[in-house]
Protein backbone atom coordinates (compact mmCIF):
# COMPACT_ATOMS: atom_id res chain seq x y z
CA UNK A 1 0.00 0.00 0.00
CA UNK A 2 1.13 3.63 -0.20
CA UNK A 3 1.35 6.01 2.33
CA UNK A 4 1.36 9.42 1.76
CA UNK A 5 -0.54 12.47 2.83
CA UNK A 6 -3.98 10.87 1.04
CA UNK A 7 -3.67 7.98 3.17
CA UNK A 8 -2.69 10.33 5.95
CA UNK A 9 -6.24 12.21 5.34
CA UNK A 10 -8.43 8.49 4.86
CA UNK A 11 -9.58 9.46 1.21
CA UNK A 12 -9.60 8.01 -2.09
CA UNK A 13 -8.63 9.68 -4.95
CA UNK A 14 -11.57 9.51 -7.32
CA UNK A 15 -12.15 11.52 -10.94
CA UNK A 16 -15.44 13.62 -11.77
CA UNK A 17 -16.08 13.14 -15.69
CA UNK A 18 -16.65 17.05 -15.79
CA UNK A 19 -13.39 17.49 -14.66
CA UNK A 20 -10.53 19.14 -17.31
CA UNK A 21 -7.88 16.71 -17.47
CA UNK A 22 -4.27 17.20 -18.35
CA UNK A 23 -1.99 15.65 -21.50
CA UNK A 24 -1.22 13.19 -18.94
CA UNK A 25 -4.34 12.27 -17.95
CA UNK A 26 -4.55 14.08 -14.25
CA UNK A 27 -7.28 15.76 -13.12
CA UNK A 28 -7.05 19.64 -13.37
CA UNK A 29 -9.13 20.36 -10.02
CA UNK A 30 -7.72 23.98 -8.45
CA UNK A 31 -10.39 24.15 -5.14
CA UNK A 32 -8.38 20.68 -4.49
CA UNK A 33 -5.33 22.50 -4.21
CA UNK A 34 -6.94 25.21 -2.27
CA UNK A 35 -8.29 22.29 -0.01
CA UNK A 36 -5.02 20.77 0.59
CA UNK A 37 -3.62 23.48 1.92
CA UNK A 38 -6.32 24.27 4.58
CA UNK A 39 -6.05 20.49 5.63
CA UNK A 40 -2.30 21.18 5.80
CA UNK A 41 -2.66 24.24 7.57
CA UNK A 42 -5.10 23.00 9.95
CA UNK A 43 -3.37 19.10 10.62
CA UNK A 44 -0.16 20.70 11.36
CA UNK A 45 -0.94 24.16 13.27
CA UNK A 46 -0.23 26.70 10.54
CA UNK A 47 3.21 26.12 9.01
CA UNK A 48 4.79 27.58 6.60
CA UNK A 49 4.09 26.06 3.32
CA UNK A 50 5.74 26.10 0.12
CA UNK A 51 4.02 25.02 -3.13
CA UNK A 52 7.02 23.27 -4.39
CA UNK A 53 6.04 21.56 -8.14
CA UNK A 54 2.45 22.59 -10.00
CA UNK A 55 2.05 22.65 -13.57
CA UNK A 56 0.28 20.47 -16.14
CA UNK A 57 1.12 18.66 -19.72
CA UNK A 58 -0.29 20.23 -22.59
CA UNK A 59 -0.85 18.76 -26.07
CA UNK A 60 1.45 20.61 -27.94
CA UNK A 61 2.00 18.72 -31.34
CA UNK A 62 3.66 21.72 -32.73
CA UNK A 63 5.30 25.12 -31.92
CA UNK A 64 1.76 26.98 -32.64
CA UNK A 65 -0.03 24.63 -29.68
CA UNK A 66 3.35 25.06 -27.76
CA UNK A 67 3.20 29.03 -27.85
CA UNK A 68 -0.35 29.78 -27.76
CA UNK A 69 -0.93 27.15 -24.29
CA UNK A 70 -3.86 29.13 -23.13
CA UNK A 71 -4.94 25.51 -21.37
CA UNK A 72 -1.85 25.95 -18.97
CA UNK A 73 -2.72 29.69 -18.48
CA UNK A 74 -5.96 28.63 -17.25
CA UNK A 75 -4.61 25.97 -15.24
CA UNK A 76 -1.63 28.34 -13.32
CA UNK A 77 -4.60 31.07 -12.99
CA UNK A 78 -6.89 28.50 -11.38
CA UNK A 79 -4.70 27.13 -9.26
CA UNK A 80 -3.28 30.48 -7.78
CA UNK A 81 -6.19 31.63 -7.16
CA UNK A 82 -7.30 28.45 -5.30
CA UNK A 83 -4.12 29.60 -3.19
CA UNK A 84 -4.72 33.11 -3.21
CA UNK A 85 -8.64 32.11 -1.27
CA UNK A 86 -6.43 29.69 1.16
CA UNK A 87 -4.00 32.74 2.35
CA UNK A 88 -7.07 34.78 2.45
CA UNK A 89 -8.71 32.61 4.94
CA UNK A 90 -5.04 32.40 6.80
CA UNK A 91 -3.12 29.56 5.56
CA UNK A 92 0.54 30.42 5.46
CA UNK A 93 1.77 29.97 1.92
CA UNK A 94 5.33 31.52 2.04
CA UNK A 95 6.25 30.17 -1.68
CA UNK A 96 4.85 28.72 -5.38
CA UNK A 97 6.88 27.46 -7.99
CA UNK A 98 5.76 26.26 -11.22
CA UNK A 99 6.41 22.81 -13.22
CA UNK A 100 8.08 23.64 -15.09
CA UNK A 101 10.03 26.33 -16.39
CA UNK A 102 11.61 25.14 -19.41
CA UNK A 103 10.13 21.84 -21.42
CA UNK A 104 12.19 18.59 -20.44
CA UNK A 105 12.81 15.09 -20.28
CA UNK A 106 9.73 13.70 -18.65
CA UNK A 107 11.11 10.50 -16.84
CA UNK A 108 7.66 8.37 -18.31
CA UNK A 109 7.16 10.11 -21.47
CA UNK A 110 10.52 11.44 -22.68
CA UNK A 111 10.59 14.47 -24.83
CA UNK A 112 6.82 13.21 -25.52
CA UNK A 113 4.86 15.46 -22.82
CA UNK A 114 5.41 19.22 -21.94
CA UNK A 115 5.39 21.17 -18.86
CA UNK A 116 7.44 24.09 -19.49
CA UNK A 117 6.53 28.00 -19.85
CA UNK A 118 9.48 28.26 -21.99
CA UNK A 119 9.36 25.77 -25.02
CA UNK A 120 12.59 23.99 -25.79
CA UNK A 121 13.65 22.84 -28.99
CA UNK A 122 15.20 19.85 -28.39
CA UNK A 123 17.59 19.51 -31.70
CA UNK A 124 18.37 23.19 -31.30
CA UNK A 125 17.88 23.87 -27.76
CA UNK A 126 16.41 27.35 -28.37
CA UNK A 127 14.41 28.60 -26.14
CA UNK A 128 11.37 30.24 -26.62
CA UNK A 129 8.50 31.73 -23.72
CA UNK A 130 5.11 30.30 -24.21
CA UNK A 131 2.12 32.47 -23.80
CA UNK A 132 2.39 30.88 -20.32
CA UNK A 133 5.61 32.43 -18.96
CA UNK A 134 4.01 36.22 -20.42
CA UNK A 135 0.91 35.52 -17.84
CA UNK A 136 3.35 34.14 -14.98
CA UNK A 137 5.59 37.50 -15.66
CA UNK A 138 2.85 39.36 -15.15
CA UNK A 139 1.43 38.13 -12.28
CA UNK A 140 4.94 38.52 -10.77
CA UNK A 141 5.30 41.84 -11.95
CA UNK A 142 1.50 42.54 -10.03
CA UNK A 143 2.69 40.94 -6.72
CA UNK A 144 0.39 37.81 -7.43
CA UNK A 145 -2.84 39.63 -8.75
CA UNK A 146 -3.96 36.46 -10.15
CA UNK A 147 -4.30 35.28 -6.14
CA UNK A 148 -6.08 37.83 -5.27
CA UNK A 149 -8.85 38.28 -8.29
CA UNK A 150 -10.70 35.36 -9.44
CA UNK A 151 -11.89 36.69 -12.79
CA UNK A 152 -8.40 37.97 -14.32
CA UNK A 153 -8.94 37.16 -17.59
CA UNK A 154 -5.68 36.79 -19.60
CA UNK A 155 -5.35 38.53 -22.53
CA UNK A 156 -5.18 35.93 -25.60
CA UNK A 157 -3.51 37.54 -28.24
Amino acid sequence: TYGGYWAEQYVTLSSIPSWKKTFMGWNIAPEGGREMLLWIDKRYNHPLIFVTENGMAAYEPDMEHSLHDFDRVEYLQGYISGFGEAIARGVNLAGYFAWSLMDNFEWQYGSKRRFGLVHVNYTTLVRTPKASAQWYTENIAHNGEAMLVNDHEFEKN
